[in-house]
């Protein structure tokens, strides 16, 4: 074995940390006998040899040694080579017209170069996983259809020898990758596509293994999803329920055999192989991926490369965040990400997850994840199937279930009482992670989150100090429950909030929802004041001090006045505009009630402030002493500043003085033929407030409507508050709350995570349109900075 390795000049090549001379050894370490040895040799090959994807010099040249590693089957954990061989090789550059088109002087050529013949290596030495179909090794036989299936210069030969194997595989993991990679050719070769339509549509009544048939049924989705039966949900939620009836692992398992048909006949399945046994892509059969991979790494999720087989924009797993990590940006069948670059890896000869009491399994949920991404806009079966997989006994599908549903919720519309109460459930249940899961999920809710509120209310009164951090990971389940409480607009979370008033370091979160709790947060404007005074005015006065004033704002608390005139004139010199900006606008909020207190002061800050705090002190200055004589020409000064977020400002306090601030309407119109979208809406407005005619902003704001899916929300505003609508303006109210997809539901590419306030920012956005319609009222609170 490795003949001519030592005739590499390895020392010339290099790897992610420099020189590749340490390579000879990793190559011998992946064939020695020693299990440790071969962990720890992999890990480096994944750590520096394969990093994070990249594909060196040092790469390539490994590529004859790994081909001979896997063809010899006194090496042990071929698997994971062939594995490493797939990450190597899988990348497709067929068509590739970005590749085509780079220059060899372009700084990235090299690399494109690299991956390319890394391809073309392991193409060329495919061959060799066509004898390892039959391995005696399952982890072996495992990884080797994927690889066929991406590499293999040969489909059709492929596409045979795998259905030849689904009659004779025993183990069920083996058999789902088998029809995993069958639905990979479908979607690589458009010459086989209507066969292997054909056959998984077959498959999926004629197996009699039920996991065979889901398998089947969620490829299908995949390559032809027109192809589904109208009973997609039925047929998923009856093939759950065998699953759950069906002999547990390391039993005699159930064969995929079923009826003839052209091509393929199935049997019976053996005896499974003894030994230990992963499901997916080493995962612990009946485990739930994120529990996992923190349990068995001890890391987040969002640290691994997906073992799932996502679509774009699908979920991988939760991030530490309660944010989600997520699947390719292009389509096509996507490659797994290498286990954990640089971390260590989890022991293939570790024993098995200890029995839960449960039946369902990884894989499972694996698949149902690749099916939720490829039903894709059915909305009613998504939901549906989501409601199923809420409701099972299993623990690990209700936790795997409240993950899933954050793409769902995140990207469609829909109507979700019932998954949101569902959700809610999950609150008492005895596993933490699961809880705490459910309780990040619904704090992203906002007003979606009241259907679970009396959960939320019961999980964050139970809590003895939900209103602060847990170590290092954050808020526990008590303290994301009362968040999302709190952004519910729930009163209930006010004893909870008023004792994380009192606390030294609360989340700030926490303080941050309390606007949302609009006169409801009355009672908590004592613990406002006395946590205001007792600030240092410090370097750290912004990050204390603004949510603090952002909630007094809302609430509208005179008796604060002291305390705000505290943060006014107190503020250090390395954060004073950031202060008085924010507590001038706390200052216009309380109102007339605090006439007389700063009067002069604002005056001062109008004529020699930045432009925001000039701003902030124009806004004050109408609603406090109603001075329009000093306001409206500071306004009209900063519409003519050159930056458009500081015009945006000005604009917005000219709409809200309405026909008091008429002597800027050149200005305003003005700023109306901005480039900038958001500063023509403003602008827009502001001119309709202060004229009381549309005439001359609806064009704008049609326009900018049709341009700017962002500024959707302020146009809806707009109208809604002007009233009543235009029919042009109306028609596009009328074609945004038929639309299925959020307006903020970007296309996702990996690794980006969504806003924490999407939902809610869509969910207000149809609140607007409805109420600009006539059609009810707005809900969801106040304008959103």
């Amino acid at each position: 074995m490795f003949r001519g390795i030592e005739e590499v000049d390895w020392a010339s090549l290099s790897h992610a940390y420099g020189p590749a001379d340490d390579v000879p050894g990793l190559l011998r370490g992946l064939a020695s006998v020693d299990p440790g040895e071969r962990e720890a040799a992999l890990d480096a090959m994944y750590g520096a040899v394969h990093h994070q994807g990249d594909v060196y010099d040092s790469t390539l040249a490994c590529i004859p040694f790994l081909l001979e590693l896997v063809a010899d089957p006194a090496v042990r954990d071929r698997g994971c080579v062939v594995e490493l061989l797939a990450s190597v090789g899988g990348i497709d550059l067929d068509g590739d017209d970005e590749m085509a088109a780079l220059d060899p002087e372009d700084e990235g050529f090299e690399d494109a170069a690299n991956y390319a013949m890394a391809s073309a290596a392991v193409a060329a030495g495919a061959e060799v996983f066509v004898g390892l179909l039959g391995d005696r090794d399952p982890e072996v036989r495992l990884a080797v259809p994927g690889a066929l299936a991406s590499m293999h210069g040969d489909p059709a030969r492929v596409l045979g020898l795998l259905r030849e194997r689904l009659t004779t595989e025993p183990e069920t993991e083996v058999r789902l990758a088998l029809v995993e990679a069958i639905g990979r050719l479908a979607l690589r070769y458009a010459s086989l596509r209507d066969e292997i339509t054909d056959w998984l549509g077959w498959l999926m009544g004629a197996a009699q293994d039920p996991a065979v048939r889901l398998a089947a049924l969620t490829r299908l989705a995949r390559c032809a999803p027109a192809r589904l039966p109208g009973d997609v949900v039925a047929r998923v939620t009856e093939l759950l329920a065998a699953l759950r009836e069906a002999p547990a692992a390391g039993s005699p398992a159930q064969g995929a055999q079923g009826s003839s048909a052209p091509g393929s006949q199935l049997s019976p399945a053996a005896e499974p192989s003894a030994g230990a046994r992963y499901g997916g892509y080493g995962q612990p059969e009946g485990l739930d991926f994120a529990i996992w991979a923190r349990s068995a790494w001890g890391v987040p999720p969002e640290a691994l490369g997906g073992p799932f087989d996502a679509l774009p924009g699908e979920v991988y797993g939760p991030g530490a965040d309660g944010s989600e990590v997520y699947g390719p940006g292009a389509d096509g069948a996507a490659e797994p990400a290498p286990i954990l670059l640089g971390q260590a890896r989890p022991s293939r000869e570790g024993s098995r997850a200890a029995e839960r009491g449960e039946r369902g399994t990884a894989w499972a949920d694996d698949l149902l994840r690749t099916l939720h991404g490829a039903l894709n806009d059915r909305v009613a079966d998504r939901t549906a199937l989501v409601t199923v997989q809420l409701r099972s006994p299993d623990r690990g599908r209700r936790a795997d279930a409240v993950w899933v549903c954050g793409e769902l919720l995140r990207v469609w519309r829909g109507s979700y009482d019932e998954v949101v109460a569902l959700i809610g459930a999950q609150l008492a249940e005895a596993d933490p992670w699961l809880a705490r899961a459910a309780a990040v999920r619904l704090e992203e809710l906002f007003a979606l989150a009241r259907p679970a509120s009396d959960a939320l209310a019961e999980a964050a009164a139970m809590a003895t100090a939900p209103w602060a951090a847990e170590q290092d990971d954050g808020l526990g389940t008590g303290g994301h429950a009362l968040l999302a409480l709190a952004r519910a607009g729930d009163a209930r979370a006010v004893p909870g909030l008023a004792r994380a008033l009192g606390h030294p370091e609360p989340d700030g979160r926490l303080l941050r929802a309390i606007p949302r709790l609009g006169g409801a947060a009355a009672p908590l404007v004592p613990a406002l004041r006395r946590r205001l005074a007792r600030l240092p005015l410090d370097g750290r006065l912004a990050e204390t001090a603004e949510p603090l004033l952002a909630a007094l704002a809302r609430v509208g608390g005179a008796e604060a006045l002291p305390e705000v005139l505290r943060m006014l004139h107190g503020a250090p010199a390395a954060q004073r505009d950031r202060m008085v900006e924010r507590a001038l606008l706390t200052l216009a909020a309380i109102g007339a009630e605090a006439r007389g207190a700063a009067a002069g002061e604002l005056r001062t800050l109008l004529a020699h402030g930045t432009p925001a705090v000039a701003a902030a002190a124009a806004r004050a200055l109408w609603a406090v002493e109603a001075d329009t004589d000093t306001a409206v020409p500071g306004l009209r000064a900063l519409l003519r500043y050159p930056e458009a977020g500081h015009r945006r400002r000005a604009a917005q306090v000219a709409g809200a003085m309405g026909p008091a601030a008429g002597a800027t309407a050149a200005e305003l119109r003005s700023c109306m033929m901005a480039p900038v979208a958001s500063l023509r809406v403003d602008a827009a407005a502001a001119l309709w407030a202060v004229t009381g005619s549309a005439e001359e902003s609806l064009p704008v704001l049609v326009a900018a409507w049709k341009e700017n899916r962002h500024v959707r929300p302020a146009v809806a505003r707009c109208l809604a508050e002007r009233g009543p609508v235009p029919a042009e303006a109306a028609a596009l109210l009328r074609a945004e709350l038929a639309r299925p997809r959020r307006h903020n539901a970007a296309e996702q590419v990996a690794g980006q995570h969504a806003g924490h306030q999407d939902i809610h920012r869509d969910e207000e956005l149809l609140a607007l349109c409805r109420r600009a319609l006539g059609h009810g009222r707005e809900h969801g609170g106040e304008r959103l900075a």
